[in-house]
């Protein structure tokens, strides 16, 4: 399947990890080439409702950096690790207003906006920031295709589901320029790099 693809390429893309001195970051993805220009790939548009009731779709970050993720509010095991790393990032870039935060959820069943909204308050974090969004269950994990990771549904998996723990950077072109194990404190270190890097060169 399409996801299984998408998740090697990008498996084989995190080991040729940045040595000490940051490299200028790469467009990830399949490109496409039509005869006179590369295509790169972008995260297509999208529409979900985060925990405000907000609706969010691409433009709300235009012009913005921003950093992804796929999760859901019952997640027995890697979720909270992610979110630990994900609020190191918050706190240190609490005052760039250039930075968000995305964060989808794989189970609209039950994560509803109320039950979002609840997460977040107690994560602490700002809803102008850090957007917890639901919406279309298939929707949404054709998307994580799109941000080269894995989301379905599993009945042998912890919670119910399977899903990859990456964290994703998103330039403001809509590419994928870099993304990391998320429960793994040392490569989300690099991944602040590639972060600090990627705004620089906005």
């Amino acid at each position: 399947m399409k996801y299984f693809l998408l998740f090697a390429i990008a498996a084989a893309l995190a080991s040729c990890g940045a040595g000490e001195q940051q490299q200028a970051l790469p467009i990830l993805g399949n490109p496409q080439f039509n005869g006179a220009d590369t295509i790169y790939h972008q995260i297509p548009d999208f529409a979900f409702v985060d925990q405000d009731s907000n609706l969010i779709t691409n433009a709300t970050f235009d012009g913005k950096v921003y950093v992804a993720d796929f999760f859901f509010t019952s997640c027995p095991t890697i979720c909270p690790k992610v979110k630990k790393q994900m609020l190191r990032l918050y706190d240190k870039y609490q005052d760039d207003g250039r930075l968000k935060f995305l964060s989808y959820s794989i189970d609209p069943k039950r994560d509803t906006v109320g039950r979002l909204n609840v997460y977040a308050k107690n994560l602490g974090v700002s809803a102008d920031r850090w957007h917890f969004v639901t919406g279309d269950k298939d929707k949404t994990y054709e998307l994580a295709e799109d941000y080269l990771s894995i989301a379905r549904e599993d009945p042998n998996a912890p919670g119910g589901f399977d899903h990859s723990g990456w964290l994703l950077l998103v330039d403001k072109n809509r590419h994928i320029r870099s993304f990391c194990d998320g429960t793994n404190p040392e490569k989300v270190d690099q991944f602040m790099k590639d972060i600090d890097w990627l705004l620089a060169h906005m």
